[in-house]
């Protein structure tokens, strides 16, 4: 018992939780083990004994079908029936050799009971007997004697059909049989396995049970005693003589408990030492705070002043904020009519340009006209002096050669005098352009001035708007001081009073200091 004392509460827990988890494992894989080796060999003997029953029951049906076939060759009388018999019956006997031959195969295999082998060697015996005699059954009734086949089917092959149907019913029936015997050996063994491991889960539950009992008389027990140190040590019993010296961790416990009532012990005596100072200390505080609430009520008087002021302040420069923006709209307004004369002008400056390029090319017009005009005088003089040669047979040539003339002279003249009118307009419109050039100039100085102006007046109008935003920062930063510095007021007068609240509760806090024993 000394050796399970001196062990830790962790190793306690852990031996005793190890060997039920190493007891439940052990016992769990023993379980899984014999049920996996059960079911394996279980399922090996079902899928052989499955198999080999499959096998036995299409020799069965192949022996059928060779049978009937055998006999309705021996009984049909058309050429067609007799070949479709005929392919019939070799069908089926190839059928009952592969039947056979598969279940003698799986018969052979490992594991494989003794009864079964001597029950399908009984099958091929007979088989070997039968055969030859539905062979030759066949070959007297493809002759064409039904009567000698029909003899020969009675007393030899009848009989040995039942022995072949018999051999192989006798295998079914074993088949069956030992299935059934296979699942009662089974459902047995699984009995007697549930009956072990239920014990074993038994054993488990009182190896648990012992544990539990061994573990809660050396964890309740020392948890008590603690408690019962703990509690007396919040009842202001510092004095008590605590047991120590265990090396498991309620030996530890005990160790720290002592450990804590000796540092109990100095920190009451501190705090009992504390209080008469802190007495003291609360009295010269409640004195300094009545200077202070004074001091800080003349302050809030100042700030409410300050206060006042800056609000007024603050009126009158977003005044002058309003004012600011509203100049500057007016700018913008006088920028954009002047902006829109300047274009207008500079659409006049294009249109004279334009009139004086048509001037231009009126005249030159005029001065084609002057000159066609001088080559029909021309062709008008030579056209005359032709009809002065011709005599009096040109007289009529001439003078509508004379009239030619005078109309040649006329247009020359009438071109003379367009081109002069156009030579004075073209004057005239230099004049303009220039005019009206200098104008666009000055409306373009006029622009640049306005804008100007306007950019001087946005600005301003920017900078009073910061302005007005900073006065009004700084008019709620005063509010925010004169708020704070009321606060300030009322918490000057909340720490009087809870200074002088202080003082009581040093004095009550001695008091309660005194109810705890310090000494042995």
């Amino acid at each position: 018992m000394s050796f399970w004392k001196n062990l830790s509460v962790k190793a306690k827990l852990t031996g005793a939780f190890g060997l039920l988890i190493a007891l439940i494992l052990l016992l769990s894989a023993a379980a899984l083990r014999t049920i996996h080796d059960d079911g394996e060999r279980f399922r090996s003997h079902v899928e052989g004994a499955q198999a080999r029953a499959a096998a036995a029951n299409q020799v069965r049906l192949a022996v059928d079908r060779r049978a009937i076939a055998a006999r309705n060759l021996v009984l049909v009388m058309r050429p067609d029936d007799i070949a479709a018999e005929k392919t019939a019956v070799m069908a089926a006997v190839e059928d009952v050799r592969n039947s056979l031959a598969q279940l003698q195969s799986l018969s052979a295999q490992a594991g494989v009971p003794a009864r079964a082998r001597e029950l399908v060697e009984a099958i091929a015996r007979v088989e070997q007997q039968y055969g030859p005699v539905a062979e030759n059954i066949v070959s007297i009734a493809l002759t064409g004697d039904r009567d000698a086949a029909i003899n020969r089917m009675n007393e030899r092959c009848r009989p040995l059909l039942a022995a072949l149907v018999q051999a192989t019913d006798s295998y079914i029936q074993y088949s069956a049989d030992t299935s059934a015997q296979g699942v009662a050996d089974m459902n047995a063994e699984q009995t007697q396995q549930l009956l072990l491991l239920g014990s074993c889960c038994l054993l488990a539950v009182l190896l648990a049970l012992s544990a539990a009992v061994v573990i809660t008389r050396g964890v309740v027990r020392p948890l008590g005693q603690a408690v019962g140190l703990i509690s007396a040590v919040a009842e202001g019993q510092l004095d008590q003589s605590i047991p120590t010296g265990g090396r498991d961790e309620f030996g530890q416990l005990l160790n720290a408990i002592d450990h804590m009532q000796g540092s109990l012990r100095g920190l009451v005596a501190s705090v009992r030492q504390g209080a008469d100072s802190l007495s003291l200390a609360s009295a010269e505080i409640a004195q300094g705070n009545h200077h202070l609430s004074s001091r800080t009520e003349h302050q809030a008087s100042a700030l409410q002043q300050t206060a006042s002021s800056m609000e007024q302040l603050g009126v009158t420069v977003r005044q002058n904020a309003d004012n600011a923006s509203q100049a500057n709209r007016l700018a913008e307004s006088a920028t954009r009519v002047a902006r829109e004369g300047g274009e207008i002008v500079g659409q006049a400056v294009d249109t004279m340009r334009g009139i004086r390029e048509a001037s231009d090319r009126i005249a030159d017009i005029t001065g084609v006209i002057d000159g066609i005009a001088f080559q029909t005088n021309i062709l008008a003089l030579n056209a005359a002096v032709e009809a002065a040669r011709a005599g009096e047979e040109g007289r009529g040539f001439a003078v509508v050669a004379g009239e030619v003339r005078a109309l040649a002279l006329r247009s020359a003249e009438a071109a003379r005098e367009i081109k002069a009118l156009i030579a004075d307009s073209t004057a005239r419109v230099e004049a303009g352009v220039a005019q009206v050039g200098q104008a666009g100039e000055t409306m373009r100085q006029v622009v640049d001035s306005i804008a100007c102006v306007t950019s001087i007046m946005g600005e301003i109008s920017t900078a009073s708007a910061e302005q007005s935003e900073g006065v009004g920062q700084v008019g709620g930063a005063v509010s925010s001081m004169d708020q704070a510095t009321q606060q300030n007021a009322a918490l000057v007068e909340e720490m009087a009073a809870a200074a002088s609240s202080l003082k009581q509760q040093a004095v009550e806090l001695v008091r309660a200091v005194g109810v705890f024993k310090l000494s042995h």
